[in-house]
């Protein structure tokens, strides 16, 4: 006599299970279906396709109505189960109660919605069901749609290209520094973004929502956090799914995350299963199709009473979205014993990463040549001993030979018109040109087109186009590259930034072709430097990517303490800050209050967890970080000038507090000192700094490239001027060519040696437009550098930074 199973829910997982069932089992059931959409099954995985028109609903239906009646199947579509009765083993619907031998949940999830003011609003969905898929749709038929995506995941993405594909305006908001964090590396994800802007997506990574806003109860816009309105007539949520486990956890199963089952599928009532996205299985609960078809096999195996055990397995994933090939599996997480083979071709948009762990080959991420993700995904399962072919392994299973990627595909990529030159608009072809035409030097380049004749900055990458074009006959001269991580050198990487538009550490890796996926303590806080210089206001800070001394804001000493300088400005302090000073040596229990050099006071020996009450305290008393750590200005030191000394000629105490004021914060290559003078006796030792200003009669005498530290240099004579004005302009702009032309750690008189003082003139003195325009540049930047770290610090968030070891090691044990 047939058994009565009852099914409840028609998703993919339960379409499969019956199928397994129905094969060999088909007399052995009476079978009743639920589902609280009003239809069967289909190919959720297909909704992506619906929505961009390339295929229709028709086309996904999995099981359409003649294929439950042709195998007996009791459809109750569009009814909603009630409750579970597990005594008297009933079901009870929206239309009547039905007994059963065996059950089958299969809930599927629910959609998370973030809770943000007026998500309530009508025109807020998820992405989740047909329903869903035909609210995008319709947005076609409207002029000048607009939508907003918020989640840049493999849902989030699908939708917002099937709507860009119907041709509605779409804006993709992620929280996360970049798209698909939980399957795709920065480097691939840099890619993905630049596939999907190339389409017209707008995306904005490391963007927080804050708000909805809505008008007569209907979406207009999403207000993020940084106080960017972006205006929509549908917003999207795709940021996560919830195991469904409510009608499971009113009947009294085990549920964590998601309904508890066995390797058999079995909850912990030993007559009802669970399949689907609704189950938690060891702890983990499942996303994608597959595991979800192995669950269903297993599932009919234990209906059928045969023994099978479900294995949840390392998995693939793969975009759905025409023309952006993507390939993850497996974990491509950094961690110790672990190292990546990485393969880069910045002219076909290629990128492959394999992460080993000793010799076994345990995640790959590619992007832009994905045919071999499926061997790759075998090796991961099958744990492969992959020693024999490391050599090859990057190259896939057909390679017969080969060799590295070309380290000078990031120059080759660049096109004819690409600026390389940009002290003499020389662009690459005319280079190439003049090599065609004999010029098989890089002094005879330099005299045929002056590229690198002026500030030699582009030097480097005009060597790369000459090894480019001359093949095996260019002489390579010795040129220290950035770092082991790349051929290029500083310079190359800093035009390359420029010319390309790069603007994130991946972005500049993968066009440039590093050789690691991540970078090294070398490189990457140069490129977080040069990012930071050439991009403010879009390129934001990576602290982790800065000097241990940068990171904590303030300089550890040898005994694992720190140093607090408080920025005194131009020297002068009052009575109120010496007494916060003093105040916060004995509260703080201070070794030692040093006068430094800089006409600051220096609080050594604070204990790190100390740290944010400290620069509170001094917060409270007007006191900012003097960022004695900063590869920045450090100081502006200062005479008394006209206000008390009778050989002052100027006020160079208040030009001196007018310089700091405007340039601090400011992140340079490397250190940077500065000072004035108020006459030639020079008791504030301008002649020695950075930048240093010396006052006389008729005004001011400027300085540049001076140091006194490991190598002493006396200053040289830029320019006189004759207004405080004046000197805070070409003060603004000798800075801003520094920092725009500097290799990351190149001190000022470094630099001044490599380009000459003759083009810093020229630049900064006899063009008034360049100037004018530096100083522009500086001050723009200025508009995102200057903020104090010392208050952003104290808040709640960045206090655990501070914690000590100890009570960290408790937090994570707990």
């Amino acid at each position: 006599m047939a058994k009565n199973l009852i099914v409840i829910g028609a998703g993919m997982a339960s379409g499969r299970m019956l199928e397994h069932l129905l094969e060999d089992q088909a007399g052995d059931w009476n079978i009743t279906l639920f589902n609280a959409e009003p239809r069967g099954n289909y190919n959720r995985l297909m909704l992506s396709p619906v929505l961009s028109g390339e295929k229709t609903y028709d086309e996904i239906v999995t099981h359409d109505a003649a294929w439950y009646e042709r195998h007996g199947v009791t459809c109750r579509f569009g009814e909603r189960v009630l409750r579970i009765d597990r005594d008297r083993r009933i079901v009870e619907g929206e239309n009547g109660a039905l007994p059963y031998d065996r059950l089958v949940i299969a809930t599927g999830s629910n959609p998370f919605m973030i809770p943000l003011p007026g998500h309530d609003l009508e025109g807020v969905i998820p992405y989740r069901d047909l329903e869903d898929t035909e609210r995008m749709m319709a947005l076609e038929n409207r002029p000048d749609a607009r939508a907003v995506v918020i989640g840049g995941g493999l849902l989030g993405l699908e939708a917002a290209a099937g709507m860009k594909a119907r041709g509605i305006d779409v804006t993709v908001v992620h929280v996360m520094g970049h798209l698909m964090e939980r399957q795709l590396d920065e480097a691939a994800g840099y890619l993905l973004r630049k596939a999907l802007e190339g389409r017209g997506i707008k995306v904005l990574t490391s963007a927080n929502s804050k708000e909805i806003l809505g008008r007569d109860g209907y979406v207009r816009a999403l207000l993020l956090d940084d106080g960017t309105s972006i205006p929509c007539d549908l917003l999207v949520m795709a940021v996560g799914i919830r195991p469904n486990v409510a009608l499971a956890q009113a009947a009294g199963l085990a549920v964590g995350r998601g309904i508890h089952v066995d390797d058999a599928m079995v909850t912990s009532d030993p007559s009802i299963l669970a399949v689907g996205e609704c189950v938690e299985h060891q702890g983990a609960v499942f996303g994608l199709v597959a595991p979800l078809y192995d669950q269903a096999r297993v599932a009919a195996e234990t209906l059928g009473e045969r023994p099978a055990n479900f294995v949840a397995k390392e998995l693939a994933t793969k975009l759905k979205v025409t023309g952006c090939d993507l390939f993850s599996a497996g974990d491509f997480a950094e961690g110790e014993g672990r190292e990546d083979i990485v393969f880069r071709d910045p002219a076909r948009g290629v990128y492959k990463r394999l992460v080993l762990e000793g010799e076994r080959l345990v995640g790959a991420v590619m992007y832009g040549e994905t045919g071999d993700g499926t061997w790759f995904h075998g090796l991961i399962q099958d744990r492969t001993d992959v020693s024999g072919m490391r050599e090859t392994l990057i190259f896939g299973p057909a390679f017969q030979g080969g060799a590295p990627a070309d380290p000078l595909a990031a120059v080759a990529a660049l096109p004819a018109d690409a600026e390389i030159c940009g002290c003499n608009g020389v662009c690459k072809s005319r280079i190439v040109e003049a090599i065609r035409d004999g010029a098989d030097t890089l002094s005879e380049v330099r005299a045929r087109t002056k590229a690198s004749a002026s500030c030699g900055t582009c030097t480097g990458l005009v060597e790369q186009v000459m090894a480019l074009t001359l093949g095996d006959d260019f002489q390579a001269p010795t040129v220290q590259p950035m770092c082991p991580c790349t051929p290029l050198t500083h310079m190359d990487v800093r035009r390359l930034i420029r010319s390309r538009g790069l603007k994130s550490m991946a972005a500049v890796m993968q066009e440039c072709g590093w050789s690691t996926s991540c970078g090294c303590a070398s490189c990457r806080p140069a490129l977080n430097y040069y990012l930071l210089c050439d991009w403010p206001g879009e390129y934001r800070d990576d602290d982790q990517s800065r000097f241990v001394n940068e990171r904590m804001h303030s300089n550890i000493q040898k005994d694992g303490t720190y140093s607090v300088v408080p920025r005194m400005w131009g020297g002068i302090t009052t009575a109120d800050e010496l007494r916060a000073i003093a105040d916060a040596a004995d509260k703080y229990r201070v070794q030692t209050v040093k006068v430094t050099g800089g006409q600051r006071i220096d609080l050594l020996g604070v204990k790190k967890q100390d740290l944010p009450d400290i620069w509170a305290d001094l917060n409270a008393a007007g006191m900012v970080s003097g960022q004695a750590y900063a590869k920045g200005l450090r100081t502006v030191k200062t005479c008394v000038g006209t206000d008390h000394c009778r050989f002052g000629t100027q006020d160079s105490t208040g030009l001196g507090i007018r310089m700091e004021k405007a340039l601090w914060g400011a992140w340079t290559p490397a250190k940077v000192k500065m000072a004035v003078s108020g006459c030639p006796r020079n008791c504030a030792e301008s002649t020695c700094k950075d930048v240093g200003v010396v006052c006389v009669d008729s005004g001011y005498v400027l300085h540049v490239g001076g140091a006194a530290g490991l190598h002493i240099r006396g200053t040289v004579i830029l320019c006189t001027l004759k207004t405080e004005d004046e000197v805070l302009e070409h003060t603004a702009a000798v800075v801003q060519l520094y920092r725009e032309e500097a290799a990351y750690l190149e001190r000022m008189y470094k630099w001044l040696d490599n380009v000459g003082l003759e083009h810093v003139t020229e630049r900064v003195v006899t063009d008034a437009e360049s100037r004018e325009a530096l100083a522009a540049r500086f001050y723009h930047a200025q508009r995102f550098m200057q903020t104090d770290p010392w208050a952003e610090r104290t808040r709640p968030e960045y206090r655990r930074l501070y914690a000590p070891l100890a009570d960290l090691t408790l937090e994570a044990a707990e």
